[in-house]
Formats: structure tokens, C-alpha cells, sequence
């Protein structure tokens, strides 16, 4: 008879193809758990596997276990380091490659679920992240060139440095590994996701004065423009205080494109707090955001408040704040049309299959014609036109010879 294994996990993707022969004929479900993994096996005695983030490496030993011992196993522990020490070898995924450098969260918003199903903040080794950057900077030839250096809360990276007798007397902080990484040979680009406004530090912001390969485009969430919010939300940051960084930011690189992440209708919001939000979005002119309608997390501070606003005056909140930083995206987009932007070629357009797609320093998609052997290289591109969601643009004079002596030869 076949047996059935539920795999119960915090939310994260999972591939368990290399469990294959291990699963044989067992059929493998995907879920949510809380962070308490005794008492979800406690109201669902069907589920055999409860696993975090934290121990996905350990899947083929788990379900080893539950096969042999026919019990369940119950693993939502935090070994800091170890998943790192599991990680896959670097190889090619297109012209880009994701580096994680550090794990979890250690600001424990009220609205976050992430320090309890991450942990704390848990940084790599300085010299554990810059040997695979190392080792992706070798497959230049398959056409990587650009980084992204990935983590919950990326720039409170606090990575130790060997000091080459097997000590570890320093600290790297994120402004430090970034100028290391645009150091290596291939990597022509560095990008890096996502952040929070508390540990955007002065360091970071001067390393965009001398660094030309970290892109000229920023992610940093903000969530609410009203301090009221910020301090119910437990931001540890103002409005103010987050602008004054933007500004600092700016007067080192004044045309860099900002997008944010924005809940709406938080617990007890008003309509004072919402045109807060709206008058930050004015000031700063964002370029993009993620915004959703404040959802509850169970076993989070922020789901015990008093909401007292109607849903459908969230909506509307919604809808006014994509609105206009549509519009303002729109705006931006529009005033690169006739400039000359260095792109990055992707993959074929899915919209034109003769077509290429690739992506500018502010992270716009760039559809144009061109040979396919081209993908993977960096073009100069002539902005032509504004669509919706991305922009067109046309080879420069030597990116048109490239092109067809590309083409030529295939």
C-alpha cells in the first residue's frame, strides 16, 4: 500500500527531486506550519515531516527517518551556519547570479513573521561569500556577469574576516563585501535585496560614489509614510529619518531609482496616516513598490490590534497609492526615451520570440531586435518607447555590427 507523506513547510519553495529514490512510489504535499512544529503534528497526526527554512538540507535524512522508524519527524530548529555549508555549487542561471550572504531578521516588526519561521540574523563568513562569488565570476564565459546578494534583511550583513592565521579579528558590513565582490574580475554588476531603512548606513550610501558596478537602482521598504504607524509597526525609523537618507543617497547619485515596499490599512490607520504615506510617496518619487492591504500574521503583535477600518476604504487606499506610483513609473520611463542605456541581454522577449529582452541598471525590461548570440553580453540600447510594463529600444551603431556578425555566424 502506498503511504502518504505530508511535507509541512514554512512557506518555502522546496525541490526534493534529489530525494527520488528515496520517495519511490510516495507522493510528496506542500503546506504551511507554524512556527510551533509539535503542536501542528499534535492537530494534524497525518502530517509526518515538519521542517523550516532553516533545515530544508536535511529533507533526505528526514524522510529517510520517517520510512524506517514509520514515526513522525518534527525538525524547525535554527543551525545558523549549517544550511550554508549545504548550499548547492554556483553555476549559471542566464547572465545573473543570487548569492544568499545572510539569513533571518533580528527587528521583529510587528507585522513580520519572518524572525520566528527565519531566526536572527545570521551572516556567512566573509570569505565563505566571496570564494563563490569567485567561483560564479569563472563562468563569465556562459555569459554571468551580474550578482545579487540576497538575505531577509541583506544589508545587516555582519560577516567575519579570516585573517589568514585562522583568526577572525574583523567584521565585513555589507559596503565592505560589496566593494570586494566589484573587485572580481566578470562581475560587472552588483545588485542586492532586500533592505531595511535602520542599517541603511552612511558606509553604504558613500559606496555608491566609487563603486560603478552597484546598479543605479534601490529597493529600501519603507511600508508607511505616518510615524504614528512606524512606531505601532516597530520600524525603529521615522519618515524624516528616512527621507534624510534618500537625500544623502541622491546627492551621490542623483538620478538612482527607488522602489519600496507599502501596507495599507495597517490596524487602526487613518485617514491622516494614509496621506502621510501619500505625501512621502510625493517627496521621494518612487519608482515601484510592492503594496498589499495589511493581512494578519498569526503569533505576531501586530494581530492582536483593533482594526477598525472598513475593507473597502482599504481598497480604495490601495488603488489611489499604485495609482500614482504607476504614474510616476510611467513618468520615469518616459523621460528615458532618446537616452542611451547600457542593458543587460536576458533571454528572448516573450512577447516576440525574434526579439530579445534584457534589463537596464534601474531594472526596466528593454525589448529589441537582435541575434540571439548576444544574450548574456551587455548592448548599448536607444530608448525608443514607453509600453506598459517595459520599454523599446534599438542597437547602437556597434551593437548593430556585433548583432549581425553574431547572427552571421550562426
Amino acid at each position: 500500500m502506498t503511504r502518504k507523506v505530508f511535507i509541512q513547510t514554512h512557506g518555502c519553495q522546496m525541490n526534493v527531486y534529489d530525494s527520488a529514490r528515496m520517495l519511490d512510489a510516495l507522493r510528496v504535499s506542500h503546506a504551511f506550519a507554524p512556527t510551533d512544529g509539535l503542536a501542528l503534528h499534535a492537530r494534524a497526526p497525518c502530517v509526518d515531516i515538519v521542517f523550516g527554512p532553516q533545515t530544508l538540507h536535511r529533507l533526505p535524512m528526514m524522510l529517510d527517518q520517517v520510512m524506517r522508524r514509520r514515526a513522525p519527524v518534527v525538525d524547525v530548529s535554527f543551525p545558523e551556519i549549517e544550511k550554508f555549508d549545504r548550499l548547492p555549487e554556483p553555476r549559471a542561471q542566464g547572465p545573473s547570479a543570487f548569492v544568499s550572504i545572510m539569513e533571518g531578521c533580528s527587528k521583529y516588526c510587528t507585522f513580520c513573521v519572518v524572525p520566528y519561521t527565519r531566526g536572527e540574523e545570521v551572516s556567512r563568513p566573509f570569505d565563505d561569500v566571496i570564494a563563490e562569488i569567485a567561483e560564479i565570476a569563472e563562468l563569465a564565459a556562459q555569459g554571468v556577469h551580474e550578482v545579487t546578494l540576497l538575505g531577509q534583511n541583506v544589508n545587516a550583513y555582519r560577516g567575519v574576516m579570516a585573517d589568514g592565521s585562522g583568526e577572525y579579528p574583523a567584521t565585513a558590513d555589507l559596503a565592505t563585501l560589496i566593494e570586494y565582490v566589484a573587485a572580481i574580475d566578470g562581475i560587472a554588476r552588483v545588485r542586492y535585496t532586500t533592505s531595511h531603512p535602520i542599517e541603511f548606513s552612511d558606509n553604504l550610501i558613500q559606496v555608491y560614489a566609487h563603486v560603478p558596478q552597484l546598479v543605479n537602482h534601490l529597493h529600501l521598504p519603507v511600508q508607511s509614510g505616518s510615524d504614528r504607524i512606524l512606531a505601532l509597526m516597530k520600524r525603529g525609523h521615522t519618515a524624516l529619518e528616512y527621507k534624510a537618507k534618500i537625500r544623502k543617497l541622491r546627492a551621490i547619485r542623483p538620478a538612482i531609482s527607488l522602489s519600496s515596499d507599502f501596507i495599507v490599512g495597517f490596524p487602526g490607520e487613518t485617514d491622516d496616516d494614509f496621506e502621510a504615506t501619500m505625501q512621502l510617496i510625493e517627496d521621494v518619487g518612487f519608482d515601484q513598490s510592492y503594496s498589499f492591504i495589511y493581512s494578519a500574521r498569526p503569533g505576531t503583535p501586530a494581530a492582536s490590534l483593533s482594526d477598525p477600518v472598513p475593507l473597502a476604504v482599504k481598497k480604495a487606499r490601495l488603488l489611489r497609492l499604485q495609482t500614482r506610483i504607476n504614474q510616476m513609473a510611467q513618468a520615469i520611463s518616459r523621460r528615458m526615451v532618446g537616452t542611451h542605456q547600457r542593458v543587460l541581454v536576458e533571454r528572448p522577449s516573450r512577447k516576440d520570440a525574434t526579439w530579445l529582452a534584457g534589463r537596464t541598471e534601474n531594472n526596466r525590461v528593454v525589448n529589441f531586435e537582435g541575434a540571439t548570440a548576444l544574450i548574456g553580453r551587455f548592448v548599448e540600447l536607444s530608448i525608443t518607447r514607453v509600453m506598459t510594463n517595459s520599454l523599446r529600444g534599438e542597437l547602437m551603431t556597434a551593437d548593430v555590427r556585433q548583432s549581425r556578425a553574431a547572427a552571421s555566424v550562426v
